[in-house]
């Protein structure tokens, strides 16, 4: 996330400037992978290409956290990326902004 072009395609694919650093989520049950399968599926998703073919493409998904704060979802195009794993950026630190700790549950509604 703190490298420049990062920085850069996030901006202009999300159409706002990610706070430097993502919160990890992870999922707690089946039926939550299995949603979270679909969506990845499914759902619209912006492209994040580098241009140095080195590193990973990406995919994001636009969100609505604790149905008050714009964010995306980052999902990098690795193999063996966790299947529990949800990454989100947002123009803001999240923990700092919702006042959650490690642990504490949040919720996420994917935009089309």
């Amino acid at each position: 996330m703190a490298l420049e072009w990062v920085q850069k395609a996030l901006s202009e694919g999300l159409g706002f400037a990610p706070y430097p650093a993502t919160l990890n989520l992870r999922l707690e049950s089946e039926e939550d992978i299995a949603a979270w399968r679909e969506v990845k599926r499914a759902a619209p998703s912006i492209p994040i290409t580098p241009a140095d073919p080195s590193f990973c493409q990406a995919r994001c998904f636009l969100v609505q956290v604790e149905g008050k704060l714009k964010g995306a979802v980052l999902l990098p195009e690795v193999e063996g990326y966790p299947a529990d794993k949800i990454e989100v950026v947002a123009p803001v630190r999240l923990k700092d902004e919702l006042g959650v700790r490690d642990g504490e549950k949040i919720t996420l509604e994917f935009m089309d």
